[in-house]
């Protein structure tokens, strides 16, 4: 299982114009079907969640959440994670559940009786 990063802006911006979303109370999900064969996702952390410090803490726990399901995540999409202001202080254990739920919401978890 591989996935590459979205780094640039025209990337993100026709994840945000052509996807779908999804959301729940810490994060927002954008999903965009890609002809790559493998995932490739975005992180953004606005500001408004917090410091550098604090971003920084949000995009690795997200990262890692991810990291951690993507056996169970279908392959050929390009998602972006948006963490919204509440995902400030919050946990590894909060933000995977969020993560998940988004996956599960989406239709891109498989094989989830063995997740968790």
């Amino acid at each position: 299982m591989k996935f590459q990063s979205l780094k640039k802006n025209f990337q993100f911006r026709k994840v945000y114009r052509s996807g779908k979303s999804y959301s729940n109370q810490l994060l927002v999900l954008y999903i965009f079907k890609n002809r790559e064969g493998i995932n490739n996702i975005g992180i953004s952390v606005s500001k408004k969640v917090g410091k550098s410090v604090t971003r920084s803490r949000v995009k690795r726990l997200i990262k890692e959440s991810y990291r951690k399901n993507m056996i169970y995540v279908k392959q050929g999409y390009n998602l972006v994670f948006i963490a919204r202001v509440s995902s400030n202080g919050k946990g590894y254990k909060e933000i995977d559940s969020s993560l998940v739920n988004l996956l599960r919401k989406s239709g891109l978890l498989i094989n989830e009786e063995n997740n968790n």
